[in-house]
């Protein structure tokens, strides 16, 4: 393993990777890509599959830096669904090479945001804030307090933030334990109205009960979160702003996330 894999371990850290989709569809990117990914690459709109394709060898490329293996040598699938152990469903993981380092990975229009820790669930969410009935998804996944919260807010934009502050932060939690939407999100309370970190209790079959949840800042306009075990006790630092191909130097950047992916979607369609 890289120095940067013994530095993400050995500090029980959480590095935070983004960046942006380009305008076309690069060659080089695809050629990373599964024979499954390429041939869902085929049959997307052309945005949609510049957008896919950059994020899913942006993430060969990050995890390449930890594993010293080729990008195009990483073998990804999926562990089985907590609640129901089908293999289709349950979290992202790495089949190879052999290793403990975990991952989640979301996408939102041509950006992308990326977790990478080492033995632990983690996971990750990222929304452009786009413009929806809040009144009316609020009332399909917020819990009675959190819906109170968005409702008290002074005007439609504050309601929209308050809103998307709860989804991000419930999205977040309930990739990191790996069953998805299909939960009852209304379930899942994230105690928007602190800005945390906030623990968080959600339990499924298998992995934690509680964790520890906290907004990202990312750019205007933009809302993110994430969730760790609540016993993770390391930092969260941020590393690459861009596609990490064109960095030569795996320095980590100075923390800047503090206090303040495609599985289904239900209200939010991608």
């Amino acid at each position: 393993m890289t120095a940067a894999y013994e530095n993400l371990r050995d500090r029980d850290a959480v590095h935070i990777w983004q960046g942006r989709a380009p305008d076309a569809l690069a060659p080089g990117d695809t050629d990373l890509l599964s024979e499954e990914e390429r041939h869902l690459v085929r049959r997307l709109p052309d945005a949609a599959a510049v957008r896919y394709a950059a994020a899913h060898a942006a993430l060969r490329r990050v995890l390449a830096e930890y594993l010293d293996v080729a990008p195009g040598d990483i073998v990804l699938g999926r562990r089985p669904c907590p609640r129901c152990a089908h293999p289709r469903h349950g979290r992202p993981r790495i089949d190879w090479p052999p290793t403990d380092l975990d991952f989640n990975l979301s996408r939102s229009g041509p950006r992308w945001l990326l977790a990478v820790v080492v033995g632990r669930q983690v996971g990750i969410d990222v929304e452009d804030g786009r413009s929806l009935d809040v009144e009316g998804a609020s009332k399909l996944v917020l819990s009675a307090s959190e819906l109170a919260h968005v409702r008290s807010a002074p005007d439609e934009a504050a309601r929209s933030h308050a809103f998307f502050r709860c989804w991000t932060r419930k999205e977040a939690v309930v990739k990191a334990s790996g069953v998805g939407i299909i939960t009852d999100l209304k379930a899942v309370d994230v105690r928007p109205a602190l800005d945390g970190p906030v623990v968080v209790t959600h339990t499924e079959p298998t992995g934690p009960d509680t964790w520890l949840v906290q907004d990202l800042s990312v750019a205007d306009g933009v809302f993110a979160a994430l969730a760790r075990e609540a016993g993770s006790t390391g930092p969260v630092v941020r590393r690459g702003d861009e596609e990490p191909a064109h960095r030569s130097d795996p320095a980590e950047c100075p923390p800047r996330y503090g206090q303040h992916d495609q599985q289904q979607k239900g209200v939010l369609v991608r």
